[in-house]
């Protein structure tokens, strides 16, 4: 129970850049309800990470609010035109900034249901690097496939390229859910090993 109120809080901070993928859509009034929308659901999903300092939390109210000026204040077109390339370029970023920063964003979240003691535990830091690690190659590899769609390479349909978009995000719950759990599985074998 613990490793999926982990897993409710880690996406918690994906909401705003889902409910952009799902809202975006085809048109201008559709990308700039999901700006608004996705500005809205930064401040709302993310305060109490915002108030604790989380760069993923940061990087996305920053992300939003730009979207929200360039897109729906100054009608920027180029922007607008090159909003799914943007997007992508923006989240692998923030995540990769996290993890030169040497503070992955999933330790963050990790350390919200550890004790203070655990904080600095070594296995527990290379976890969450590695975990962050994983969805920062994913979130490049969005990055790609967005470049790919700029060029004159044949093309598959828009249905096809949202369906990758989600199976990279589910590939990273995924991974996320089933290391964790491992992990979890490891320490408990290892406490029963130990046990007299």
């Amino acid at each position: 129970m613990q490793d999926l109120k982990e897993l409710g809080r880690l996406l918690l901070g994906f909401v705003p850049w889902l409910l952009f993928l799902f809202l975006g859509g085809h048109s201008l009034e559709s990308l700039e309800m999901a700006a608004v929308i996705g500005l809205v659901a930064s401040l709302t999903f993310g305060f109490s990470e915002l108030r604790g300092g989380f760069i993923l939390q940061w990087g996305t109210l920053v992300f939003f609010s730009s979207c929200v000026l360039f897109v729906n204040g100054l009608h920027v077109g180029w922007v607008a035109m090159h909003m799914d390339i943007l997007a992508n370029v923006a989240l692998a970023s923030i995540i990769w900034l996290t993890l030169i920063a040497g503070r992955p964003f999933a330790l963050q979240y990790a350390r919200r249901s550890l004790p203070p003691e655990l904080w600095n535990d070594p296995a527990i830091i290379r976890s969450c690097r590695l975990i962050t690690l994983v969805w920062a190659l994913l979130m490049t590899v969005a990055v790609g496939v967005s470049v790919y769609r700029r060029t004159g390479a044949p093309q598959a349909g828009d249905g096809v390229y949202f369906v990758i978009s989600l199976c990279l995000i589910a590939g990273g719950v995924v991974f996320t859910t089933a290391f964790k759990r491992h992990k979890r599985i490891e320490r408990e074998r290892q406490a029963r090993a130990g046990a007299p």
